[in-house]
This record gives C-alpha cells, sequence and structure tokens, in this order.
C-alpha cells in the first residue's frame, strides 16, 4: 500500500520521462535522507524508464517510488507485453572500441545498447518483472540503503 510520501506518477513515455523522474526520485530520497544511495537509483530509473518509453513510445507509463524495510522500490509500468532482455555481459578490450562514422546518423543502431539490464541487476539486491494482464508489465527493482 502507498503512503502519501510515496512516489506514483503517470506520464507520457517521452524521452523527458528519465530526467523528470530522477530529479522527483532524488528529492525523496534526500527527505528520507538517503542521498548516499542516490547515484545507483538514478542509474537504474534511468534505465528502466528508457526502457520503456522504447517499449511504448508515446503511450502512458506509470512510476512508482516506495520505501520499505531497508529497500527503495523502484516500479516502472508500461502497456507492452514484450519481456526485457539482458544482453549478455562480455569483457572489452581497446581493440573493441573504434570510431563510429555513423554514430550521429538518425536512427542509427551501433550495436551498443541493451546494457541496461545488467546495470541493473549489478545494482539491485533484487529485481523482476510481473506482468499485467490484460497487458503490460511492471519491471522492478529493489536497492538496499
Amino acid at each position: 500500500m502507498l503512503s502519501s510520501d510515496d512516489l506514483d506518477i503517470s506520464c507520457l513515455a517521452a524521452w523527458t520521462a528519465p530526467g523528470q523522474a530522477r530529479m522527483m526520485i532524488e528529492l525523496r530520497l534526500a527527505r528520507w535522507g538517503m542521498a548516499h544511495i542516490a547515484h545507483d537509483v538514478h542509474l537504474i530509473a534511468g534505465e528502466l524508464i528508457a526502457n520503456a518509453v522504447r517499449s511504448t513510445p508515446e503511450a502512458e507509463i506509470r512510476i512508482r517510488f516506495v520505501r520499505e524495510a531497508g529497500t527503495v522500490l523502484l516500479g516502472v509500468w508500461d502497456g507492452s507485453d514484450a519481456m526485457p532482455v539482458a544482453r549478455p555481459v562480455k569483457e572489452m578490450t581497446l581493440d573493441d572500441i573504434v570510431p563510429d562514422p555513423r554514430a550521429l546518423d538518425p536512427g542509427h543502431d551501433d550495436g551498443t545498447g541493451g546494457w541496461g539490464l545488467p546495470i541493473v541487476q549489478a545494482l539491485s539486491s533484487e529485481c523482476g518483472v510481473q506482468l499485467t494482464p490484460p497487458h503490460g508489465k511492471w519491471v522492478w527493482s529493489r536497492t538496499p540503503f
């Protein structure tokens, strides 16, 4: 059950949503005396919200951020039934980093995306996905404080 101090918002799945949500989350963390975990929670929020925006552009998404015993819980809902997929983590070397002349071309995919979920998994004590029939899902993460 949400308390009046928790964050529960609905917004348009636009590329401004991650930044706006991170600002609201930062204010909550400061109010709760948990500014020391803001960096990790910002990374998690940015990844989960960006995935929701990518899955359902221009549709509604929901963001919940609540305090629990020893953790904060961040949940992001979108109306897509597509499940998030984590890219396998591989060790990179300097030889893997090469200039991409098309990097600034609109719509160009350089193949470097898909690392967000491993970041979320590494920073969370627990994370997962819960389907919401008839459609959509909550993608969530717990971060210890």
